[in-house]
């Protein structure tokens, strides 16, 4: 066992999401096997324990304290997700403590006002009091003391030391005291908890798992010589206190991460206008050294589109055609598919005043209805009953799970027919339409239908847009996506069972629009800035990657056996 070479690397691991809490049960892995303290051969043999504990058996039952039990089902060592020391002895845990087991107090005296005594139940083990309170009469053979062991018999079978004020045993809690022959309860903890979960793991589902008593009756306990006990108990209790300091100290660094990274995404989206260039240029620069999440890097991405329909990303061209000049363009193409009876006459929009908007923007932008941005309708997807669709057909029919933020998943297998999409007069998709999402996860997501290499109509839940040339797509999915437009959209969201946006609500959301030559200097900043993040993310991987096989390995290596490591040097 090689756990001194495990800690003298565990400070290039700490950071791997669940270092600490394999590290803890790696000590307690150690400990059930005997392989954490040295042996010391002036111990009193097991073999002795083993006698004493046999023979205050023989007086309890002779003098009527106990009996054995009519049935039980003795558990398989061998199946055991550890084995002990060949020194060890193994002792029932009905010869050297009392399980005992709750009662099913009447539901009308229980209160929450605190009158009377707590009733703890299951949910109740791991606190110091309880939720709910018994105000009656009751045995105290089922009175539950500080120090008492508790099982919880449904779930998940934990085991915890009671901590709080005396308290009733409630039914389905089997609780552990009257400790026998000097054993060291804080030592059975540990073998009798990875015990307790192979039984967990043993026992059929229904809807809960249940602890049976029977099964409790056969529970065997592997035990070390006494002096051994204490040994383990105390090094468990030092290598525990090691593992808080350990957490402690990653929590203080997860801390100052999570500060520095907020403070500066936070000049970000709220920037000073004589220093977001230079505050951009920092932050930007800062992130890969503070960025330690997934989550983080999500935030920063976010930040991206923000500052970026805001005007805040690239800098302004005073020589650009102003976006007014977009709309009116725009308009005349529409009035001309009118009067052509290309496209019916459409309702009036409301563009809302630039001074209505939560931020200032640019001058040179303007701010328009979605709809007002192609000279054809926004639509909805088409409806397609469910004996309509096929696995296979010459029609692809484009779903929600298609439409990623701000990416065409391509994933869905549903097709129809070119007969049925002639019937139902679907809306046949073209390369560059824009996809948007009416049903989270998030609403309102948007994404370019790319070519897919066959026709492609939507779903009804999946809104097309058409952008007209005088607006880059690009950048209408961006700013539908960034955190203004969405905000918008989860503002028109209804429904309780399925929370979703009405086209009409979305053809009224107001777009913040540049120029058209900064919207394409806009795209390719978020472009670049897009795959810092990408790059952010795959370093990220790859350190938890390397964090995990090198915990793995050094995992692997401390509880091989000694000749084994021997070899291998």
């Amino acid at each position: 066992m090689n756990a001194e070479r495990l800690l003298a690397h565990y400070e290039q691991i700490a950071d791997a999401h669940d270092a600490i809490a394999r590290l803890r049960r790696f000590i307690l892995d150690l400990a059930v096997r005997g392989k954490l303290v040295p042996q010391d051969p002036g111990d009193e043999p097991a073999s002795e324990l083993l006698k004493r504990i046999a023979n205050e058996k023989a007086r309890l039952v002779k003098a009527g304290e106990v009996r054995e039990p009519n049935s039980f089902v003795r558990i398989n060592r061998e199946a055991l997700p550890f084995q002990p020391a060949p020194h060890w002895g193994w002792a029932r845990l009905i010869e050297i403590a009392r399980p005992s087991y709750g009662f099913a107090f009447a539901s009308s005296n229980f209160n929450s006002a605190k009158r009377g005594m707590p009733l703890i139940r299951i949910r109740d083990i791991s606190g110091t009091d309880a939720e709910a309170y018994f105000d009656g009469d009751y045995d105290p053979t089922y009175l539950v003391t500080a120090g008492d062991y508790l099982v919880g018999m449904d779930g998940d079978f934990n085991l915890r030391r009671w901590r709080g004020v005396d308290g009733l045993l409630n039914q389905r809690v089997m609780r552990i005291n009257g400790w026998r022959c000097g054993i060291d309860p804080e030592f059975v903890k540990l073998p009798l908890q990875f015990v307790l979960d192979h039984l967990h793991g043993q026992t059929s589902l229904t809807t809960v798992k249940h602890l049976s008593a029977k099964q409790v009756n056969g529970i065997e306990i592997p035990l070390p010589p006494l002096a051994e006990q204490h040994r383990i108990v105390a090094k468990v209790d030092e290598l525990m206190g090691l593992c808080d300091r350990l957490e402690a100290a990653r929590e203080a660094r997860e801390m100052t991460r999570n500060r520095l990274a907020a403070s500066s995404l936070a000049r970000l989206n709220a920037p000073d206008p004589d220093t977001y260039q230079t505050d951009t240029r920092f932050v930007l620069n800062a992130l890969p050294a503070i960025t330690t999440r997934p989550d983080q890097i999500k935030r920063l991405r976010q930040t991206i589109l923000n500052l970026a329909v805001r005007g805040k990303l690239v800098p302004q061209d005073p020589n650009d055609e102003p976006a007014s000049e977009l709309l009116k363009r725009i308009a005349k193409e529409k009035a001309r598919l009118v009067k052509a009876g290309e496209i019916r006459r459409p309702k009036e929009l409301s563009f809302l005043d630039e001074r209505e908007l939560p931020f200032a923007v640019p001058t040179g932008w303007t701010v328009a209805p979605l709809d007002g941005l192609s000279p054809r309708s926004l639509s909805d997807g088409d409806w397609i009953e469910t004996k309509d669709q096929s696995e296979d057909g010459g029609v692809r029919l484009i779903q929600l799970a298609d439409v990623g933020v701000g990416e065409f998943l391509n994933k869905s297998a549903r097709y129809v027919t070119e007969e049925t999409e002639v019937r139902l007069n679907c809306t046949r998709l073209a390369v560059g339409d824009i996809l948007i999402a009416r049903l989270p996860n998030p609403i309102g997501r948007a994404c370019i239908f790319s070519d897919i290499g066959q026709p492609a109509i939507t779903a009804v839940d999946v809104a097309i847009l058409r952008p007209d040339s005088n607006v880059s797509a690009e950048f209408l999915v961006l700013a539908m996506n960034a955190p203004p437009v969405r905000e918008q959209i989860e503002a028109y969201g209804k429904g309780a069972t399925r929370f979703r946006v009405s086209t009409g609500h979305l053809k009224t959301v107001q777009i913040p629009l540049p120029p058209l030559a900064e919207q394409r200097r806009i795209v390719a900043k978020v472009d670049e800035l897009m795959g810092l993040c990408d790059r952010l993310e795959a370093s990220l991987d790859q350190t938890a990657a390397t964090r995990r096989r090198l915990l793995d390995a050094l995992l692997a290596e401390a509880l091989a056996p000694e000749t084994m490591v021997e070899e291998a040097a």
